[in-house]
């Protein structure tokens, strides 16, 4: 591969020969001709198997660092004016790529430098939809998953993020200190330095699926939240009712994975920021981030990926 991408899909995988390769066809397949695809092999002892590909590299770490440091190892090998990050379970519909620069190419008034953001759908492991997300529109200077979003807009989009390597880099990258909620804390940084625009179409397939994902982790769960709450307390206290859900969402999760005594302090926390807040959720519960409804827009008809 001589001429340089224009895009660099970096794809983390640890332990899951199984699906590392559907991701990896996903990346390979966009319709946008200039781009390469990074794997990291972050350690694994079940070490996948790739068909040879002209826009293929595939990096060995020779012990598991984590998907912070497999991210960022991904970024500083690559070749791309812009990066993308791909879980290995997950699949970019064709467009994924070509759409993103060409919302890049009109950013309007946004503050320079500008990333984009696009839609997410979350499917059962039959290919089902369950839900959409659709991304908001950030200026520089925002802060993600903090701010006041329009109705149907979604912080659950990290995952799309096409950004410069340079502007990536320049923030510090993840924290390679995090084994759980690294996009959600790289975020916090990354909207400090660069407008984040939203665009509405969907160019993501996450699977849920019930094979491992370090959300299941339970001691990585309680250990990440807290890290994220702890290094950026001061400006999660500028926002005391997205504080308040920020640990009523992380109650809520604890609970539904048995871990009762995290979930009764997170909620105890919940109510000491936002005690209204609380009780209208105790009251008329409605989810804090609401989906958009399953009609948002793809690209084109042939933007589908066959079902996991």
């Amino acid at each position: 591969m001589s001429a340089r991408p224009l895009v660099s899909i970096i794809i983390p995988t640890f332990n899951r020969p199984q699906f590392a390769p559907r991701a990896v066809q996903s990346a390979l397949s966009q319709t946008l001709d200039a781009i390469e695809v990074v794997v990291v092999d972050d350690g694994s002892t079940q070490v996948p198997v790739f068909e040879p590909h002209p826009k293929l590299r595939v990096i060995t770490l020779p012990v598991n660092g984590g998907v912070a440091n497999a991210r960022n190892v991904g970024a500083e090998s690559s070749r791309g004016q812009w990066i993308s990050f791909l879980d290995d379970d997950d699949v970019l519909l064709p467009r994924m790529a070509e759409l993103s620069l060409e919302a890049l190419r009109d950013t309007g008034d946004l503050p320079r430098p500008v990333a984009a953001l696009s839609g997410l759908e979350i499917v059962d492991p039959s290919g089902n939809l369950i839900e959409t997300h659709i991304p908001p529109t950030l200026p520089l200077g925002s802060h993600y998953s903090l701010e006041t979003l329009n109705p149907g807009e979604s912080i659950y989009c990290k995952q799309t993020l096409v950004v410069e390597r340079e502007v990536f880099l320049a923030i510090g990258g993840c924290d390679t200190t995090f084994r759980s909620r690294v996009p959600s804390e790289m975020f916090l940084r990354l909207n400090l330095a660069c407008s984040l625009k939203g665009i509405p179409q969907i160019t993501y397939r996450l699977t849920q699926h019930t094979g491992p994902r370090i959300t299941r982790d339970r001691s990585q769960r309680q250990v990440g939240f807290y890290k994220l709450v702890n290094k950026h307390r001061a400006l999660f206290e500028q926002y005391p009712a997205r504080f308040s859900w920020y640990f009523r969402d992380h109650a809520y999760r604890s609970w539904k994975a048995g871990q009762y005594g995290a979930a009764v302090l997170a909620a105890c926390r919940a109510f000491r920021y936002d005690p209204a807040g609380c009780v209208r959720s105790v009251l008329a519960p409605t989810p804090p981030e609401p989906s958009p409804p399953v009609q948002a827009r793809r690209s084109d008809p042939a933007d589908q990926v066959s079902p996991p």
